[in-house]
């Protein structure tokens, strides 16, 4: 036992020794940043704000360094270091890798005709940690981000690289009515209802699809807010979805398991005919049948005794 822990400690050693170095730098965006990328990004997130294109919203902060499917330019790709470390993991049987999270700060807001250029470090490796996909070390690099010379934001972004758990036979075995009866007896999590969103909630008790309607500039929105991104006013009134709408944009979640959900299935991002969008679950039609453009209705589907909630169920041509 003694020997297994001064290995493990050894090794830990060696990943800790790469803290500090670099995991890329000179880095450069490939565009300086523009109007036109601001206006596609706030039309995908349906962002009204009248201070873009001004600036750029702050969350756009990693789209002007990302390189794309042609990666980056010459001198700002992956550092030795970053790939020795990764190979080392490797070594050890942690293959496998997950991105598990991100933290930006924000420092100055961006504007069009900046030019960005980024450096990166290890800033952290985890001792060894046993998670349900395996166990593994989380591994965080830190961005900094510059417009000019002058530090504009830090993104940081996390990994795990591990080994895959091995499925016992029991696992293995289990049926999938074994898996639906845990999913039937499990409870969907409760929808958060304040006094902002209580009238949505309402609506969907009456099997009414609520949107608001700012009563100055007559703007709608969704998801419900007390104040209207267009203009400001905080006073409105609500319309009621007609129920048509078309996919968006969707994602298959087949991991992790969780209780009460039933992987794999698709969630989408609806684009009702009143122009706003909403994320639900789409039913109807097999999870890889889904495609973007996908007609689609409003239904209400009661998930349990104390618990209804509006789906949109497609239609496969």
């Amino acid at each position: 036992m003694a020997g297994g822990g001064s290995r493990t400690d050894d090794f830990y050693g060696r990943l800790r020794a790469y803290v500090g170095r670099a995991a890329a730098s000179g880095g450069e965006g490939k565009d300086p940043v523009n109007e036109p990328m601001i206006r596609h990004w706030c039309e995908a997130m349906g962002d009204a704000n009248p201070a873009y294109p001004a600036i750029a919203p702050p969350t756009m902060l990693q789209v002007w360094t990302m390189g794309g499917l042609s990666g980056h330019v010459g001198g700002s790709a992956r550092s030795e270091a970053y790939d020795e470390l990764l190979a080392l993991l490797d070594g050890v049987g942690c293959t496998s890798v997950v991105a598990t999270d991100c933290e930006q700060e924000y420092l100055r807001p961006l504007r069009p005709g900046d030019r960005i250029t980024f450096d990166a470090v290890i800033e952290s490796v985890s001792p060894r940690k046993t998670t349900k996909l395996g166990s593994g070390h989380f591994v965080t690099t830190r961005m900094d981000i510059r417009a000019g010379g002058e530090l504009v934001g830090k993104h940081r972004f996390r990994i795990l690289k591990y080994a895959p758990a091995r499925r016992t036979s029991a696992a293995k075995e289990r049926t999938a009515k074994e898996r639906t009866a845990e999913v039937k007896e499990a409870r969907r999590p409760r929808p958060v209802i304040n006094r902002d969103n209580a009238g949505f909630w309402a609506g969907v008790a009456e099997h009414r699809l609520l949107i608001q309607r700012c009563t100055d500039c007559g703007t709608l929105r969704f998801p419900w807010l007390p104040g209207c991104g267009a203009c400001g006013c905080q006073e409105w009134e609500t319309v009621e979805a007609s129920g048509a709408g078309t996919v968006f944009s969707y994602v298959v979640m087949h991991h992790p398991p969780f209780p009460a959900f039933d992987p794999p299935y698709a969630v989408g991002l609806i684009e009702l005919a009143e122009g706003v969008r909403m994320i639900s679950n789409i039913t109807g039609v097999p999870h890889d049948k889904v495609r973007i453009g996908m007609p689609v209705e409003l239904e209400f589907l009661r998930v349990d005794a104390d618990l209804e909630l509006p789906v949109f169920r497609g239609a496969v041509a």
